[in-house]
C-alpha cells in the first residue's frame, strides 16, 4: 500500500475535529470512583512455567463492576527489592496469552505485568481468559459497537477502567515500586496506553505504539479496515445515528485523554498503516501535553509498524525514566 494519508509535514501538525465532551472529566471520575468501591482483593499465584530466569505470578483483581480480570506478573528471578514496573496492555483480539511470550521486559531487570482484555483472547497469541459479564445492545460482530447507544454502556468503559485498576493491582505488589511505573502497548494496547496515561496522573512514562482508538471522526471514514470499519458497517444498518455514535465514543477518544497527558510519552506510527492512519495517531500525539514527547515514524511500513526496531526505541528510552 503506498502513502495513503496526509503528508508527513501535515501530519506534524494534524489536529482532530473530535468533539469533547462537556462533561469527560466528571464521566470518568465518577467511573472510576464506582469502580474502587469495590476491594481490589489482588492476588498472586505462583505459576511453574519451567522458566529459570524468571519468577510469573497467575493474577486475578477486580476491575470494571469488581468483574475479575486476569494478568500475568513476571519478575526477574532473583528480584529481592522493589523494581521499576512495566504494565502492558495488548493488541485487538488477544488476551495474555502464555508467560513465555512477555519475556523481555523482566529481562531488562524490570516487573512487568500484562492485562488480560476482558471478552478477548481468541484471535491470536496464546488466548486469554477474563470474561466479560455485561450484555449489550445489539452490536456488530467485534468490540467497537457493543454498547455503542450510551457512553456509560460501552465496551471500552469497561476495558479503560481494567486497566487503571490493573496498574493499581501491579503497583500493590511488594516487588514493584510504583514511584517508577511506566505504561505502554501496541495498536489497541496503544490506545488503552494513552487512556490510562489521562487518568492515572503519577506514571513515568508511556509508550504507545500504532496506537488504535484515537480521533475516531477521522479514523472510521478515513479506513475500510477493520476494527473501525466495524462503526461503519453497524451504522449502514442503523440509518440516522450517526451523531449519537460519535458522541459516545468521544468519551473514549484518544485524543481527549492526551489532553490530560502528564508524564513524557514515546509514540510510533507508520506511514503505510491503513489500520490504524497515521493522521490518528499524531492527533493523538499532537495533542499530548506534556512537553517531553517523541514520535518514532516508519515510512514504508503497515501496522507493524517498528517492531523489533520500536523495541529497541523503547528500550534506548526508558532507561531515562524506569
Amino acid at each position: 500500500m503506498a502513502l495513503f494519508d496526509l503528508p508527513l509535514d501535515e501530519l506534524r501538525a494534524y489536529r482532530s475535529a473530535s468533539a469533547e465532551p462537556e462533561d469527560f472529566d466528571a464521566f470518568w471520575s465518577k467511573t472510576l470512583t464506582e469502580a474502587r468501591e469495590h476491594d481490589l482483593d489482588a492476588r498472586f499465584e505462583p505459576v511453574d512455567t519451567g522458566l529459570a530466569t524468571v519468577r510469573v505470578y497467575d493474577v486475578t483483581f477486580a476491575g470494571f463492576g469488581g468483574h475479575p480480570v486476569k494478568g500475568w506478573l513476571t519478575l526477574p528471578a532473583a528480584a529481592a527489592e522493589p523494581l521499576p514496573l512495566v504494565v502492558e496492555f495488548v493488541g485487538y483480539g488477544g488476551g495474555r496469552g502464555l508467560p513465555h511470550e512477555h519475556l523481555l521486559w523482566a529481562s531488562t531487570g524490570r516487573a512487568h505485568f500484562v492485562m488480560d482484555t476482558r471478552g478477548q483472547g481468541s484471535a491470536w497469541g496464546g488466548g486469554g481468559g477474563t470474561p466479560d459479564p455485561v450484555g449489550g445492545t445489539p452490536a456488530y460482530p467485534g468490540f467497537m459497537t457493543r454498547g455503542l447507544d450510551a457512553p456509560e454502556n460501552y465496551y471500552y468503559r469497561r476495558v479503560f477502567t481494567d486497566a487503571v485498576r490493573a496498574v493499581e493491582a501491579a503497583r500493590s505488589h511488594p516487588l514493584t515500586d510504583p514511584a517508577r511505573t511506566v505504561a505502554l502497548g501496541g495498536s489497541q494496547g496503544g490506545g488503552i496506553t494513552i487512556a490510562v496515561g489521562g487518568l492515572v496522573p503519577d506514571l513515568v512514562a508511556i509508550a504507545p505504539d500504532v496506537p488504535f482508538l484515537c480521533d475516531f471522526p477521522r479514523a472510521t471514514t478515513l479506513t475500510d479496515r477493520h476494527p473501525y470499519r466495524e462503526v461503519g458497517l453497524y451504522l449502514k444498518t442503523h440509518r440516522g445515528r450517526t451523531e449519537d455514535a460519535l458522541r459516545t465514543l468521544s468519551y473514549f477518544d484518544g485524543v481527549h485523554f492526551a489532553a490530560r497527558g502528564r508524564t513524557p510519552a514515546l509514540f510510533s506510527a507508520a506511514l503505510e498503516d491503513q489500520t490504524c492512519p497515521p493522521s490518528t495517531v499524531f492527533a493523538a500525539f499532537n495533542a499530548w501535553t506534556h512537553e517531553d514527547k517523541r514520535i518514532e515514524v516508519y515510512d514504508f511500513n503497515d501496522h507493524e509498524g517498528g517492531g523489533p526496531f520500536q523495541e529497541a526505541a523503547k528500550l534506548r528510552w526508558l532507561s531515562a525514566y524506569a
